[in-house]
């Protein structure tokens, strides 16, 4: 790996949009590999916090539980359907652990309570352009317990929840029925990871 004195300057920082999310704009440089340093670049960063997730598995039945919503995101890109199959999410408040987000959410989400929690990862979502980060997390539920409709009225949430086996969960990311980061990483996680899970959890 070619070394390079790892320095950066944020030579200014404004605020170009606040609304439901906000947009912060950028100057700033960086030290090159080659030696030097960039020329000043302005940057719109969206910050649209950060977030836990949490993929749903009944090691019992063998069974996923995923949420589907309507994405305003999917329309804007193109996607011919923008009810997105995904899992469980939500926004990590300034006072919260991403470890109680993500109890919370399941309970709001898919009206289930959770009775172990796993992380997998935690990673940055698009860092090009966003702050965004999301603590990703594996949680043992009862997959019979998982139906209906759910979410937060004043949120706007309509939150359809479902449980579906996991081999078939697995094989929608390869036929694209699973179309988002957050729902592929756990889903590959799960495929690596899920005869320990049944080990530890069915012991």
């Amino acid at each position: 790996m070619m070394p390079i004195d790892k320095k950066f300057e944020i030579l200014e920082k404004t605020t170009a949009f606040q609304g439901y999310f906000r947009i912060d704009r950028y100057t700033l440089r960086h030290v090159r590999y080659n030696g030097g340093w960039t020329a000043p670049m302005t940057r719109e960063i969206f910050e649209r916090g950060h977030a836990a997730a949490v993929l749903l598995y009944d090691p019992v039945r063998d069974e996923v539980g995923l949420i589907e919503q309507f994405r305003p995101g999917a329309y804007a890109a193109g996607w011919k359907n923008p009810w997105l199959v995904e899992v469980v999410a939500g926004i990590i408040d300034d006072d919260a652990s991403g470890e109680a987000v993500a109890i919370r959410e399941a309970e709001e989400e898919a009206g289930v309570v959770i009775a172990d929690l796993v992380p997998i990862c935690t990673y940055l979502v698009t860092p090009g352009g966003s702050s965004e980060s999301i603590q990703l997390f594996c949680a043992r539920v009862d997959a019979s317990r998982l139906a209906g409709v759910h979410g937060l009225e004043e949120e706007g949430e309509d939150i359809r929840v479902f449980s579906v086996s996991a081999d078939e969960a697995i094989g929608w990311i390869a036929d694209g029925r699973v179309a988002n980061s957050c729902a592929i990483i756990a889903l590959q996680w799960l495929a690596l990871n899920r005869q320990q899970l049944k080990t530890r959890w069915m012991a």
